[in-house]
């Protein structure tokens, strides 16, 4: 989650149900944020183009479409405004996409304010704690791709951050599945988080901050076989059918296995 205070305000809007962080907007040349209280973006659309992921680092949280091409079960913890939510649920037309979020302030104002569609036989949001979703053994072994970006209001570091949450967030992946999570925060929130990963998946990697120390992770469930022809080529397609920057993807992936022999 980008955590640069927002700039001045030309527009407002407020989702305030009792006993959860109220949802507020700011709008800035064309982009509309979202906050929790606070100054701290948790979120960000333009306007004239809502389908699109506005983020940099958002966009990099979709780097395992290098790996996974046609996934059948998306999984978002943590809405935000919606923005992988949208683009998986209206790119990836063969994908079942459910979001997780304990807020429903956020819910309601992604609903009314940044374009997330009512559920349908593909796209399902649940209010629920993003724990409770994958220490269900109902959901284990049913995800293909794991998207997390868990923060509270104050945006200090991940809300869910044990080695029992991503142990539950491996048992809910399919056998080749893949995460890919937001660390922000102090040194010691991405040592903390990077250290209960590595316990529990086969594969951790991460990448260099995009964006106001935001660092994307991605962990696999079973170490891929990594090809770099393959990936570049991959990141072609990606970047010809989805005009996302997977080239940059792919040169991060290289540099730190570079960095990590």
């Amino acid at each position: 989650m980008p955590r640069k205070p927002s700039p001045p305000s030309t527009g407002a809007g407020r989702f305030e149900q009792p006993g959860h962080p109220p949802a507020t907007i700011t709008e800035f040349r064309g982009v509309r944020f979202m906050h929790l209280g606070t100054s701290w973006v948790q979120g960000a659309m333009r306007i004239d183009k809502p389908d699109a992921i506005e983020l940099d680092y958002i966009r990099m949280m979709m780097m395992w479409l290098l790996f996974i091409e046609r996934p059948g079960h998306v999984v978002q913890l943590g809405l935000g405004s919606a923005a992988l939510t949208k683009f998986c649920y209206h790119r990836l037309p063969g994908a079942r996409v459910t979001a997780v979020e304990l807020n429903p302030n956020v819910i309601a104002i992604c609903r009314a304010l940044f374009a997330l569609p009512p559920d349908d036989e593909r796209l399902a949001v649940r209010e629920m704690d993003a724990l409770d979703f994958v220490l269900d053994q109902a959901n284990h072994n049913s995800v293909d791709v794991l998207q997390v970006d868990l923060y509270d209001e104050q945006a200090r570091g991940p809300v869910l951050d044990t080695p029992e949450f991503y142990q539950g967030c491996l048992d809910c992946l399919t056998a080749d599945g893949v995460m890919t999570t937001n660390v922000f925060g102090d040194f010691s929130n991405y040592d903390k988080n990077l250290r209960a990963m590595e316990a529990v998946f086969d594969a951790v990697v991460w990448l260099p901050e995009v964006h106001d120390a935001n660092i994307v992770v991605i962990a696999f469930k079973r170490a891929p076989q990594i090809d770099f022809s393959v990936l570049h080529r991959r990141a072609a397609e990606i970047k010809g059918a989805l005009n996302l920057p997977a080239k940059g993807w792919v040169t991060g992936l290289k540099s730190w296995m570079h960095d990590h022999q």
